[in-house]
């Protein structure tokens, strides 16, 4: 498994994503890239468990309602936040690794 490393990428908003990210930033106190990372990790979360329902997370759907709301509600101390992020990115890896590994599967059932 590879070591968690951050790049750098160009990503393209829509003015209204960017406007709705700015403001949970500076309500925050978030920084830019660690709320983008946030939402994709949410986002991988629920993309993997539609596409895979065999697929069984570390972090079943209320559990992530209830992160995600101690979060946006600054209900917990900037250590608790971290740690929530922190399960969620790992969450999100697995189910990416675990997604990643069933179209690799699909993809060599198809050669043959």
């Amino acid at each position: 498994m590879k070591a968690n490393t951050l790049r750098r990428f160009q990503v393209l908003l829509e003015d209204w994503q960017e406007e709705y990210l700015k403001y949970i930033c500076e309500k925050h106190d978030y920084s830019f890239s660690e709320l983008i990372r946030f939402f994709l990790s949410v986002g991988f979360l629920n993309h993997t468990s539609l596409l895979s329902p065999k697929y069984k997370s570390g972090i079943n759907k209320k559990r992530l309602a209830e992160m995600t709301k101690k979060i946006s509600k600054l209900m917990c101390t900037e250590e608790e936040r971290y740690k929530i992020m922190s399960i969620l990115h790992f969450e999100a890896r697995k189910a990416v690794e675990y997604r990643l590994n069933e179209v690799r599967k699909q993809k060599k059932k198809d050669k043959y």
